[in-house]
């Protein structure tokens, strides 16, 4: 189901949002009609709470007499809220179908946030259960002074990178996230570009075919460009289908979640697609390197030492740390052209897990300018990150003496940090920004379910204008 909000000037029926505060108030003027019943039912406006308004008085003991002619939803306290992003979102999911107008003294980011939160919430991944009918579903009109245009781009965005994340690796491997890359390079008569297999060796990304080479799914690297005029901005993501770790093997708990390892680059497409759908005015181009990281006779090994696609030589101390080996070579190559803003996006490291959680979306940027316009994007789009440092005292954990590189030192701090100061290397620009991401949500909450998501690409979206000055 496509996110959409209800189609202007449709019938509706008020939802009237209520904070928790400000209940004696509403009941006492416009939902005097109906205290006794909000009151019977143990409404206390807390956040997401529901309850439908009838046409005739009711009771607790028996059913709703006449038509409904409305709704309330709670907004909860302050405190409810800064915990917890898209709480009304929850309105979306106990509604009848119908259209729905939302009522109530709520600010420009309030209406907006309502908004995204409702289309995010009609997400199902239903793939794998399509006799199911899908159930109508109730629609939000589109609150005065939000821009429908933008929110439902977003959505968009988000439901492709959903949708990539949550497929299992039988059916989201190489060559089946091409086929799903060139679908969207289509629909917006982008210029593409495919490297696969042992032609990876021949146009010298050697760390991409090294990772995915014992696959017999082979590894590829896809390219994208779109856009004619503008600032140049490329995103590469990484598109590890499956880890089972390779030689340095997995337990199996930890390869349960591994069909999300191609997360930086279900993201990257996702925030792709909001860029060419706005049709914003940037020269976008987007990497992706695609590989299944397994076991075979060919399979990469511990202290092999692999030459990059920069000439950086890297010895191979985890074969499970291979997400930064494939984007290396990405970045490099990306780096071979004049770039405005690089963005990389990886499920990159469990450190990062440990730091932050799975909410926060950590981040790497020394550009004072980039920093500051993704920290109001994230504010703006309701999708949190938080800044990590390019440590530079710990450059020297990365360098094996064996060889330029270590893919996997034995530090054993700062996991996240080092894995950025890897990819750092094989970067020439100073507009650079990395993302290492965990692209799951382990639980259900309003308007992300449990399962894939994106995080950061709407951050980076509104950081795009001062970024890029457009």
């Amino acid at each position: 189901m496509k996110p959409a909000f209800a189609d202007p000037g449709a019938p509706s029926l008020p939802l009237h949002a209520v904070r928790a505060n400000d209940l004696p108030a509403f009941l006492a003027g416009p939902g005097a009609r109906w205290q006794g019943w909000l009151t019977a039912s143990g409404f206390e406006a807390s956040l997401g709470d529901v309850r439908l308004l009838p046409g005739a008085d009711a009771t607790l003991a028996g059913a709703v007499v006449g038509a409904v002619v409305g709704a309330v939803v709670g907004l909860g306290t302050d405190t409810a809220r800064r915990r917890q992003r898209f709480g009304l979102a929850k309105a979306a999911t106990t509604l009848p179908a119908g259209n729905w107008a939302l009522h109530g003294p709520l600010d420009p980011a309030e209406r907006t946030e309502a908004a995204l939160g409702w289309l995010l919430a009609g997400y199902r991944f239903d793939r794998y259960r399509p006799a199911r009918k899908p159930a109508a579903r109730p629609r939000l009109c589109c609150p005065e002074g939000v821009d429908a245009a933008r929110l439902t781009a977003m959505a968009e965005g988000e439901f492709l990178t959903r949708d990539l994340i949550n497929t299992p690796a039988l059916d989201m491997g190489p060559a089946e996230l091409e086929t799903a890359f060139l679908a969207l390079a289509d629909e917006f008569s982008c210029f593409t570009n495919v490297v696969r297999g042992d032609d990876l060796l021949a146009q010298n990304f050697p760390m991409i075919h090294a990772v995915g080479r014992a696959s017999p799914r082979a590894p590829r690297l896809l390219d994208m460009r779109w856009g004619h005029a503008g600032p140049r901005l490329t995103l590469v993501g990484k598109g590890v289908c499956f880890d089972t770790g390779g030689l340095n093997l997995k337990p199996s708990s930890g390869m349960s979640l591994m069909k999300k390892d191609m997360g930086g680059a279900a993201t990257v497409l996702g925030l792709a697609r909001m860029i060419m759908a706005l049709n914003l005015p940037v020269r976008l181009r987007v990497l992706v390197p695609a590989v299944e990281n397994v076991i075979s006779g060919n399979a990469q090994r511990p202290k092999d030492i692999l030459t990059s696609r920069k000439g950086l030589t890297v010895e191979v101390n985890d074969t499970d740390a291979e997400g930064r080996l494939v984007l290396a070579d990405a970045l490099a190559y990306a780096c071979e052209e004049d770039v405005d803003a690089l963005v990389s996006m990886a499920t990159l490291t469990g450190a990062a897990r440990v730091a932050v959680g799975p909410d926060l979306a950590p981040y790497y940027c020394d550009d004072a300018g980039i920093v500051a316009a993704l920290e109001a994007g994230a504010v703006a789009g309701f999708d949190p990150v938080w800044r990590l440092p390019f440590h530079d005292a710990y450059e020297s954990v990365i360098e094996p003496g064996i060889a330029d590189l270590d893919n996997a030192p034995g530090f054993g701090f700062a996991g996240s940090i080092t894995a950025a100061l890897f990819l750092r290397r094989f970067v020439t620009t100073g507009r650079y920004l990395h993302f290492d991401i965990y692209g799951h949500v382990p639980t259900d909450q309003p308007a992300r379910p449990k399962g894939g998501a994106g995080q950061g690409a709407r951050a980076v979206l509104g950081a795009l204008p001062a970024m890029l000055g457009i």
